[in-house]
């Protein structure tokens, strides 16, 4: 797809915009519509767009599929992980309140956390699964 010369440029101009906005819908999430789930899904966009304009060649130099895989469980164990040590510092499953002294700001690095893991964990399973259905 060398030839598509304006492709090339406009995803050159957008995926950097893309990636940001990934990131400000994860870490706003808490105070407004957004979070790990679209945070993650927008994330893995880019890099789709990335794979679909310049060749699924080139994003597998950007991003191996060992490293996929490792950031999606690496996501799934920061979930369980917050859920465990909650458990280990005296409350329930999930509870954030004891995260921190404040139960306020245990609760805002609870969900800080949880929302991270879910976003790694979705985006690394987004772009592991154009992996495998854009193979020739």
């Amino acid at each position: 797809m060398e030839h598509h010369l304006i492709l090339r440029v406009i995803a050159k101009l957008m995926i950097p915009l893309i990636l940001v906005f990934a990131l400000y819908v994860q870490f706003h999430g808490e105070y407004s519509p957004g979070g790990g789930f679209q945070a993650g899904v927008i994330f893995a966009a880019g890099f789709i767009l990335y794979g679909l304009i310049y060749g699924l060649d080139k994003v597998r130099q950007v991003i191996s599929p060992v490293t996929i895989r490792i950031t999606a469980a690496l996501g799934v164990l920061l979930y369980a992980g917050v859920g465990i040590a909650g458990l280990l510092l005296g409350g329930q499953f999930l509870e954030y309140n004891v995260l921190a002294s404040d139960p306020v700001h245990g609760q805002h690095l609870g969900i800080l956390l949880i929302e991270l893991g879910v976003g790694t964990t979705v985006a690394s399973v987004m772009i592991m699964f154009f992996y495998v259905f854009a193979r020739p």
